[in-house]
């Protein structure tokens, strides 16, 4: 399936669907890529207005839940936090092809999807 542009009104409008479920949030941002595996208690959004520099984000997508976080030698390991968060800059992108969502920065890529091989 193609790959459709989304708002973020569209993008939140999937996504709160997904309340409940465990999924798998893939990350690529500049040299790290990890996978976690999460299941979904709640979902919020953050806006920081006080940020000390331009590494902080202003906006961020919040997943609350347990979950683990693959390590580069493949173990799991508990996420450090009972959330997962994922920076939202102004020029980010949404997308979804029908089973994934990705969000597109300028900091990297994270692709969200149903964890359905469970």
């Amino acid at each position: 399936m193609t790959q459709q542009y989304l708002s973020i009104e569209e993008f939140n409008e999937l996504i709160q669907q997904w309340h409940g479920e465990t999924i798998k949030i893939y990350k690529e941002e500049l040299d790290d890529k990890d996978r976690t595996l999460m299941t979904i208690s709640s979902i919020s959004y953050s806006n920081d207005t006080r940020r000390l520099d331009d590494y902080e984000p202003r906006h961020s997508l919040m997943f609350h839940g347990d979950g683990n976080i693959e390590t580069a030698d493949k173990e799991l390991q508990p996420l450090p936090s009972s959330y997962y968060e994922i920076p939202l800059e102004d020029s980010t992108l949404y997308q979804y092809d029908g089973s994934q969502l990705s969000l597109i920065t300028d900091r990297g890529k994270y692709t969200i999807e149903v964890a359905s091989d469970l």
